[in-house]
């Protein structure tokens, strides 16, 4: 893939489920991608969660294709009645739906497939069959991504703002199942072909220290000065009050690149020791 090396993008990630919302079931995808993202040495900027509701499945959609961001959305794009996510990527981008030639290919392989290991006859216009071909159906334009567990893809689209696409020629996003057995390979498939020069060099480090018996407010005031200081590296505070190994503390810490990263944690822990907090115990990610 050609693009653009000088710039990484960001990466995001939109859940559609109703599922996921009322409880029924638990979001595995996010603590995945992050896995994922991080063993190529990226890292995941942001997340969605979406209802099975078009309108603000369409919006949430919408944004992604402007976000000029790589994209990842699991979920809903089956061919049930509460599978609304390929139509919403149509309207989001102002394109009709079509059946996909190569999805079609597949998903009757798929099809026979089946017959076959059931010892039956494949009939290609059996009403059932005819419904499946539903899930070829994406936006004018898309291309497929290989499901390597049962042949039904997914499919990626790139915004239609040609002006966005000159500016950032990677922003896609990526339409994958809600199964985490499928996706997650899928997943797997879309960084290792599109995202290859990107690959650890946005290497991500991030260290912390434990800070006991001190207030996030007069911590403050280091933080400001640290970020100011390391341009590019962020600063974090997570307090604590009931930790069942330290108690009420706070997690005081700094993540960006690995070399600007340490250089910031050095100071950190110098201006930790100026201002004569307790420190304890170091933690490296």
């Amino acid at each position: 893939m050609q693009e653009n090396l000088l710039s990484t993008p960001s990466f995001g990630l939109v859940i559609v489920g109703d599922e996921i919302l009322s409880g029924k079931r638990a979001d595995k995808h996010m603590s995945k991608v992050i896995e994922l993202l991080a063993h190529r040495g990226l890292q995941l900027d942001y997340a969605h969660y979406v209802g099975d509701d078009p309108q603000k499945i369409t919006q949430t959609l919408q944004r992604a294709f402007e976000s000029g961001d790589v994209v990842f959305s699991c979920g809903g794009i089956g061919a049930t009645p509460d599978d609304h996510t390929r139509h919403c990527a149509a309207s989001a981008l102002g394109l009709a739906l079509a059946l996909h030639p190569q999805a079609e290919t597949l998903i009757r392989q798929r099809i026979m497939d089946q017959a076959k290991e059931n010892g039956q006859a494949y009939e290609p216009e059996h009403p059932n069959h005819v419904h499946r071909l539903n899930m070829g159906m994406f936006p004018l334009g898309a291309e497929i991504i290989p499901n390597p567990y049962n042949k039904i893809p997914g499919f990626q689209c790139k915004s239609t703002d040609q002006r966005l696409l000159k500016k950032n020629p990677w922003a896609s996003v990526y339409f994958l199942p809600g199964f985490p057995v499928m996706a997650w390979p899928m997943i797997e498939w879309v960084l290792d072909e599109y995202c290859k020069p990107w690959f650890k060099q946005a290497a991500w480090c991030e260290k912390s220290v434990i800070v006991y018996g001190a207030m996030e407010a007069a911590l403050t005031p280091i933080m400001i000065k640290l970020e100011a200081q390391f341009h590019g590296v962020k600063v974090f505070s997570l307090p604590s009050v009931d930790h069942p190994e330290h108690g009420r503390h706070i997690e005081l810490g700094v993540k960006g690149r690995p070399d600007l990263a340490t250089l910031a944690y050095q100071e950190l822990i110098k201006d930790l020791h100026d201002f004569g907090a307790s420190i304890g115990p170091e933690l490296v990610r």
